[in-house]
């Protein structure tokens, strides 16, 4: 198991009891790894040698039920020499002594309530479906060219990191077993994973406006298209396919055109990314389906959501159904920061003047509906990065013509007066406003 930077714990005051509750939140969720002796700054805390790591570990698993199985290594992390232990994700359910579960939750860990641990103990008794061998498979049915973009890919994204053989990297990261491919090497790099795996293709449809009448034996759509390969050209083939069928519109902002999509970009691609990452491979005849309506976008995927995860919390929280695919993909680069693209997906779509995107689930299936039409002017692209304070100072200042600091205490009372002056001079340097007079008369106008 590799173990990268994205999902390391910190532990820089290391004791049997902190470290097997992260073996357990990190074998519940997505694995990861454990820094003894360092905080995610760098900072030292205690001095842990390799004969402490050793007695640590083993006094930490005896708290584990059932125990959690670690490797360690001693390697540089942020500019130091650290030991850190290696936690695979579990097929089981791992519990404290005290009867907790824990799973990681950002960068902290969080105990499970009862429905919680029933919906997450259904998922580990599915076992680990991605890291199976697949049944008739070889080495050369992977595309030397697919590995050979992603090693590349991965080296300049972990510029440290020696690229290695393609053999060993693919057998380190789970994609291969004895030479042989995984379900997620077979998808991530195989020829023709579609031969193995028919339900891991997309199918993508365009209907009509307004939405044809089919006569009998005939389609209901203006277009259909079927997508298959590796996933990483399955997305990019479907995202150059939506790019073709979002209608843009042209724009004038300070007397300069631009095009504007039909859908903020960042959310489709959020949209199919996730479908491609998270979507059930157990479940066979059922493909996921992106259906272009005139109003809106919709992005189905085969099976429920995973784990403890559930439409309450689904933007909190964050579970893989498929780890090993999710980590291909991130070092490809389609999975930008793990765990954040929901909300940014809200925030662009918000920020667009349109609602947020709508989630469906059922046991079988889960659904992205991004709105096609604006309930609102969108939020200009300035104006995304003020926080709430400012916002309201510009609102006040377009309502009344200027604003002086004395007005502004009086909108957020609660707020020091050397806060509000850096959020004014920050508007300043920004180029919203404009500060006017001196000293007791200065005020400021929109600019």
């Amino acid at each position: 198991m590799v173990v990268s930077e994205a999902n390391l714990a910190y532990l820089p005051e290391p004791d049997p009891t902190s470290i097997s509750e992260h073996l357990v939140a990190l074998a519940n969720t997505d694995g990861g790894g454990l820094a003894l002796g360092l905080n995610e700054h760098g900072v030292p805390g205690r001095s842990v040698s390799a004969h402490e790591a050793e007695d640590l570990l083993r006094r930490a698993e005896a708290l584990c039920q059932p125990p959690v199985a670690t490797q360690w290594e001693e390697r540089e992390l942020l500019g130091r020499t650290a030991v850190v232990v290696r936690v695979p994700r579990s097929s089981e359910l791992h519990a404290l002594l005290d009867g907790r579960v824990l799973i990681r939750s950002g960068t902290h860990n969080r105990a499970l309530g009862g429905e919680e641990i029933r919906l997450l103990a259904a998922t580990k008794s599915a076992g680990d479906f991605e890291a199976e061998v697949v049944a008739g498979a070889a080495w050369e049915d992977l595309d030397p060219q697919v590995i050979e973009g992603f090693l590349e890919s991965r080296q300049k994204r972990r510029r440290a990191l020696a690229r290695g053989e393609a053999h060993e990297v693919l057998e380190a990261m789970g994609y291969t077993r004895g030479g042989v491919p995984t379900v997620a090497g077979l998808l991530l790099f195989g020829r023709a994973p579609q031969t193995h795996f028919p339900q891991a293709s997309l199918v993508f449809v365009r209907f009509e406006a307004p939405p044809a009448r089919a006569a009998v034996g005939e389609p209901g759509y203006g277009r259909r298209e079927e997508i298959g390969g590796p996933l990483p050209h399955l997305i990019e083939e479907t995202w150059q396919l939506l790019n073709d069928e979002m209608r843009t519109r042209a724009v004038l902002r300070d007397l300069v055109r631009e095009e504007r999509s039909q859908y903020p970009l960042f959310a489709v691609r959020e949209a199919l990314v996730n479908a491609v990452c998270h979507r059930d491979y157990r479940v066979r005849g059922r493909r996921i389906e992106l259906r272009l309506h005139p109003d809106r976008l919709e992005v189905v995927s085969p099976g429920g959501l995973p784990g403890f995860i559930t439409l309450d919390n689904l933007v909190e929280e964050h579970y893989s159904r498929n780890p090993r695919l999710v980590a291909g993909l991130f070092q490809w680069g389609f999975v930008e920061e793990l765990g954040l693209g929901i909300d940014r997906m809200i925030e662009e779509m918000v920020a667009d003047g349109r609602p947020p995107p709508a989630f469906q689930a059922t046991p079988y299936s889960f659904k992205v509906t991004l709105a096609g039409a604006r309930a609102r002017p969108p939020v200009p692209a300035w104006e995304r990065d003020l926080n709430e304070r400012q916002a309201r100072a510009l609102n006040y200042a377009r309502e009344h013509g200027r604003i002086a600091s004395r007005e502004y205490r009086e909108l957020c009372p609660e707020v020091s007066a050397e806060t509000l002056r850096l959020d004014l001079a920050d508007l300043v340097r920004q180029g919203l406003l404009l500060k006017v007079g001196d000293k007791k008369g200065t005020h400021y106008i929109l600019k």
